[in-house]
């Protein structure tokens, strides 16, 4: 069935949010609020942007090198998809979440500043919890492309087809693209490519549907109660 696989992608997303969120909110909070405007900080807002646009592929090569050959760690675990598919989103949640963080009006800085307050103190009470919704948003977006990703996960070694979940994080995983894939290129009859591979991808694109409208009633809720 495909259990395994939306159990896979489910273990898989959790890592990747794990992962990419803390280090992407962290390099969003640095750029924004304390890297100075030099030369260098140009070059690497220059980078990250580049980054966003590199196709998925290439970032299942870097895994693959980084990961798997130079590290050595075992192909297609669940920790090494996650932290491929981290790869992938890691630009667009620090894009997403430098332009929530820039939206906080610079009066209610200098307000918190007026009252004594630190430069951390600024950004934790103020600009984190005004800019939350734009990055949660952002985020589960981004976590939407990662979880509908194909290439990365074939790149480093992933099994096409898992009949049962993972037990933890150094196990192989599947994933519901990867089944979709394996259904569509197996030698079957025409009942199993009209009704087992459309069951497949409905379900994909309708968990993909669910993550969206959880991003919107996400950041209605915490756009009404700033």
């Amino acid at each position: 069935g495909f259990s395994p696989a939306i159990g896979g992608s489910i273990l898989l997303m959790l890592t990747v949010a794990v992962l990419a969120f803390p280090v992407g909110i962290g390099a969003a909070v640095y750029l924004e609020e304390y890297a100075p405007d030099n030369r260098f900080t140009r070059v690497i807002d220059v980078n990250i942007s580049n980054l966003a646009g590199v196709p998925s592929v290439v970032y299942g090569l870097l895994g693959l090198g980084l990961f798997v050959t130079y590290l050595n760690q075992p192909p297609g675990t669940v920790l090494l998809g996650g932290a491929t598919l981290g790869l992938l989103i890691l630009p667009i949640v620090i894009i997403s979440a430098r332009e929530a963080i820039r939206a906080v009006p610079e009066e209610t800085r200098a307000a918190s500043y007026g009252m004594g307050a630190t430069k951390w103190q600024t950004v934790k009470n103020v600009v984190l919890p005004r800019s939350f919704s734009g990055i949660l948003t952002g985020t589960i977006l981004a976590l939407g492309r990662a979880i509908g990703e194909t290439a990365p996960l074939i790149m480093i070694g992933a099994p096409n087809v898992k009949y049962s979940l993972p037990a933890g994080l150094s196990e192989a995983a599947s994933a519901m693209p990867l089944q979709v894939y394996a259904w569509s290129s197996l030698y079957a009859g025409d009942d199993f490519y009209q009704k087992a591979v459309p069951a497949g991808v409905v379900v994909l694109v309708a968990i993909l549907l669910a993550m969206n409208s959880i991003a919107i009633v996400l950041r209605n809720k915490y756009q009404s109660t700033e």
